[in-house]
């Protein structure tokens, strides 16, 4: 089923939706079923897969030259997307983004989802790689979010780079993009930003997943501009847990985003680690029934593959 159709049927209240990571390179995938035991119990509507792009960096060879290596810490997310919905029986949502892709790449990636059965997407540009100060795309590569939104709604048409084919299918994909309710950090303010998600959701995408926050005025605004600017499709808002005290000083400057100062007093008071995840999954707890009153279409929560902060929102929705 697609995601739009889980949020237009809505046959479980409240409607949940998780994100996960691929394992490290190396790892065995029943590290990722250990996680989903646990949370195909909440009954998600459908679950996340990030993607994680390709890294280089330079090995020093005996002859004194460097190398360079091409890494991808996480590979894996198409293969486990296949293996959440054939075994868990669970919509899985890859993610896809332009880094590390030229745009044959892409159209392969999706052909592969389509064959899986494999009907959602979120379509992201990705982050630059580290070595890069600004996103630098690939060599015939897509170079933004808004370009590949055009591309998979191009193979839905049975459009495809290659124009000669003869009767093409067309692709039945639902697509997601990315909504930042405190901007994007790359947008010189927010206008401009809002004026480009209505330009991915004018291109094709049929909803909308925000950045984390964990202040929901800062959702409610958002929700509210997006509508005076005619953006009428389901915004899903993006939640996490604090569950560590370094999580108050490193998420502003790793997603761009603030922390309201009631929850970093309360988290820097708290003696240890069981005392913060308390705090964090409290607040995230309080979030999730504000954001169920104001009639979100979903709740959608970046676990980081810790399930454990979750046990207790869960109780207190339900």
């Amino acid at each position: 089923m697609k995601v739009i159709e889980h949020l237009e049927q809505k046959k479980r209240q409240p409607l949940i939706s998780f994100e996960i990571l691929p394992p490290l390179k190396g790892k065995s995938i029943e590290s990722v079923n250990k996680i989903l035991d646990e949370l195909v119990d909440y009954q998600p509507a459908f679950i996340n897969v990030t993607y994680h792009r390709a890294e280089y960096k330079f090995k020093l060879l005996e002859n004194g030259l460097f190398e360079k290596v091409h890494i991808r810490k996480r590979p894996g997310t198409v293969g486990i997307c296949a293996a959440i919905q054939y075994k868990y029986g669970i919509d899985a949502v890859p993610h896809l983004v332009c880094g590390g892709f030229a745009r044959s790449e892409t159209e392969d990636a999706l052909m592969d989802l389509n064959y899986l059965g494999i009907n959602n997407v979120l379509l992201l540009r990705g982050d630059a790689m580290k070595n890069e100060k600004n996103f630098v795309p690939e060599v015939n590569g897509n170079r933004n979010s808004l370009d590949l939104v055009q591309q998979a709604v191009n193979l839905n048409k049975g459009v495809y780079l290659e124009e000669d084919l003869q009767d093409p299918i067309k692709t039945d994909f639902c697509i997601g993009v990315a909504g930042y309710p405190e901007k994007h950090f790359e947008a010189p303010n927010m206008q401009s930003d809002l004026d480009y998600l209505k330009k991915k959701v004018d291109a094709g995408a049929h909803y909308i997943v925000t950045q984390m926050f964990f202040d929901n005025q800062k959702y409610f605004d958002f929700v509210n501009q997006c509508r005076k600017i005619g953006i009428t499709v389901p915004i899903i808002p993006g939640l996490k847990p604090i569950t560590t005290a370094k999580q108050v000083q490193n998420l502003p400057g790793t997603f761009h985003i603030t922390i309201p100062e009631a929850l970093t007093q309360a988290v820097l008071q708290c003696k240890n680690k069981a005392d913060v995840q308390q705090i964090g999954t409290e607040w995230l707890a309080q979030q999730c029934k504000e954001l169920l009153d104001f009639g979100v279409p979903c709740l959608h929560f970046y676990t980081m593959s810790t399930p454990e902060p979750f046990r207790y929102v869960m109780q207190h929705l339900r």
